[in-house]
């Protein structure tokens, strides 16, 4: 979630000079897309995967500094919840998906190696079924300014309690007085480096995709131990982080977790639509002047217009950054949720890099013959039912998600692959998992479920199978063999 902050109030006044200050930052922004400043190179892919901390029961262990502090690998920093820990894999060519698997796996060997010397495993999984609401509470919030300001800003903002009502296969009602409970959500976020003339393809396309991206990688089925959506991550998330009591939202006020409304024509059109709906929330100022830098031939690092931008959370987000003192624009897709093995990870960025690039060529794009409105449906129904999902699809009309991908996806996916410059090998071998994932309709999301039915069955209480099941997950999740292999 970027630098440490320190602690700090705000004033009234600051609040308004940090909108002054964006506003600075976003002409900037369009002075650098209308002279063509930016890096224009395509092909380029980074990750960040969110895990979670368990301790020999399974139970969540709130020890991510203690694991830090022996892993020593900057690769890895803290995320929101004590139990949370984030592994950022450098950048790297989308061609090179066979070595990003191998590298992730060795990262992930030896990061489970240090852990262990704190009693502590790794688990890749959406959500972490052992979790209770007496672990999602402040005290277990990371110790980091930045989470601790975060917090209290939308404490703030929001002025009484989050409320939880999450209607699955299950029913879940409950309350938080911070936004602690969003540390639950754990997920994998794919960063695909897009030239400022192309990005609205891009990020169209992703958005389009969003149903059966989410419908097939869904892996979070349980929360305080109830049975809700295959994704119930989504749900969390979007509950669990928004500000607006009631009154705000009969008023048609945007959620700060947002799919969006419209498709685009620019990156531009994401960067103001941030700015003009949603106040800042962490108003904090550098001392860059970015009109003045680039005036004198430099690249602005636009830091006010990226904390903002960090605060709004789009499932699909723009990212401006510099790097090698070259800037670029990133889309940065935020829908898929951790694990359950590194290969099903490769497997969902392999699916969703090549159909968004093969979407992104086509020349009558989809978002032409979708409406936004029905992707937005899409996408909540893939995470509401999963690889169950009947989505909504061009040419096809209702279409099992299953038959979707099989059908008409994955063929395009192989095509962007091929585009990327992916090996035949590995572009088969990953798109292969999702093929079968489809085939035998099981995903992480499914398995999880069946194996809690399966050890219910047996006799085992609710509480007794949840975590009877996670200790099967982290033996089968350890032999990085895809999850529809996985016996139940």
């Amino acid at each position: 979630m970027g630098k440490d902050l320190a602690t700090a109030a705000f004033a009234p006044v600051d609040r308004v000079n940090y909108r002054d200050k964006v506003r600075s930052c976003m002409d900037a922004l369009a002075q650098m897309l209308d002279a063509e400043a930016f890096d224009d190179r395509e092909g380029m892919t980074g990750f960040e995967i969110e895990l979670n901390l368990v301790d020999e029961d399974g139970r969540p262990a709130m020890r991510n500094a203690e694991v830090l502090a022996r892993l020593g690998d900057p690769a890895f920093q803290t995320e929101l919840g004590l139990f949370n820990l984030e592994l950022n894999e450098p950048p790297r060519l989308i061609s090179a998906l066979g070595a990003y698997e191998r590298d992730i796996l060795d990262r992930l060997r030896r990061a489970s190696e240090q852990a262990a010397k704190a009693d502590t495993g790794l688990v890749l999984i959406g959500m972490l079924p052992t979790l209770t609401a007496d672990d999602l509470v402040l005290a277990n919030l990371s110790d980091n300014s930045r989470y601790r300001l975060l917090n209290d800003e939308m404490v703030g903002a929001r002025g009484e309690l989050f409320h939880l009502d999450i209607r699955g296969d299950e029913r879940l009602l409950s309350t938080s007085d911070s936004i602690v409970p969003e540390a639950a959500c754990t997920s994998v976020q794919f960063h695909l480096q897009v030239a400022p003339g192309r990005f609205a393809r891009y990020w169209n396309a992703s958005q389009a995709v969003a149903g059966p991206q989410v419908a097939v990688g869904a892996n979070s089925p349980w929360f305080h131990g109830r049975r809700l959506w295959a994704e119930t991550r989504i749900a969390v998330f979007d509950q669990a982080t928004d500000v607006r009591p009631d009154e705000l939202k009969a008023q048609g006020v945007r959620p700060r977790v947002w799919f969006g409304e419209r498709w685009i024509t620019s990156v531009f059109d994401l960067f103001e639509e941030n700015v003009r709906y949603f106040p800042p929330l962490l108003p904090i100022m550098d001392d860059e002047d970015p009109l003045k830098v680039l005036t004198a031939g430099g690249v602005p690092h636009l830091g006010e217009l990226r904390l903002h931008n960090g605060t709004v959370y789009r499932w699909n987000r723009p990212v401006y950054d510099v790097m090698d003192g070259r800037p670029h624009l990133r889309v940065e897709n935020r829908v898929l949720p951790s694990g359950p093995t590194v290969v099903d990870l490769l497997a969902n960025a392999a699916f969703y890099l090549g159909l968004t690039r093969q979407l992104a060529e086509e020349e009558r794009p989809i978002w032409s013959q979708l409406p936004f409105a029905t992707a937005a449906d899409n996408f909540h129904r893939g995470a509401r039912d999963g690889i169950d999902a009947v989505l909504h699809w061009p040419g096809k009309g209702e279409i099992a998600v299953t038959d979707l991908v099989r059908s008409v996806l994955l063929p395009k996916a192989g095509q962007g692959l091929d585009r990327f410059g992916v090996s035949p090998d590995d572009r088969d071998r990953l798109l292969g998992v999702i093929d079968n994932r489809c085939r035998t309709g099981r995903n992480g999301a499914t398995w999880q479920t069946s194996a809690v039915r399966e050890a219910e069955r047996r006799g085992l209480t609710r509480d007794e199978a949840l975590h009877d099941m996670l200790r099967r997950y982290r033996t089968h999740q350890e032999t990085n063999a895809p999850v529809h292999t996985w016996p139940l």
